[in-house]
């Protein structure tokens, strides 16, 4: 029988490819980039979606995380891309280690909370915490960044279809 852990792996690693081929593209000398004044600056983005598989880790393996604590869940600002791609790479293997230990009845417990400055934002099940917090957030964040790599001219790659650029599925 297939495992959660598994499952939730699974989904990961089939988001990893896309990830990594839309970090593969991010310009360098561009990290202070950004379309509007109120939008995140393309480098802080790219070390974000880079960094995001990382986040699991803290999922499966403590009861919760404070958004204003500092960690190493905080992207660490602009990178070269070799340095991104690393970043990124890291983050999917700590990922895959932690997936590896967690059990069906570890990951469906509701002790787990997202907490900003000590206040209780949301408390799931680890599975849900994964799938919102972590797999969605990477997508949502993941897109966003595509927008970037179009109005810098850059070609997008594609992700669940063909884009405009790429007329292979990818």
């Amino acid at each position: 029988m297939t495992t959660i852990a598994e499952l939730l792996l699974a989904e990961l690693e089939r988001e990893a490819n896309g990830t990594r081929r839309t970090l593969e593209r991010v310009p360098e000398g561009r990290d202070d980039w950004k379309p509007h004044e109120k939008s995140m600056p393309l480098g802080y983005l790219a070390s974000l979606v880079a960094t995001i598989p990382a986040w699991t880790v803290s999922m499966i393996t403590q009861d919760g995380l404070d958004l204003k604590a500092p960690g190493e869940l905080q992207p660490r600002g602009p990178q070269t891309n070799r340095e991104l791609l690393e970043a990124f790479d890291n983050a999917m293997v700590k990922a895959r280690e932690a997936f590896a230990t967690a059990t069906d009845e570890h990951l469906t417990t509701t002790s787990w909370r997202l907490l900003v400055g000590g206040h209780v934002v949301s408390e799931q099940p680890r599975y849900i915490a994964i799938r919102d917090g972590a797999f969605n957030h990477l997508v949502h964040h993941r897109a966003q960044l595509t927008v970037y790599l179009r109005l810098n001219d850059i070609p997008v790659p594609s992700l669940y279809g063909p884009s405009a650029d790429e007329r292979v599925f990818g």
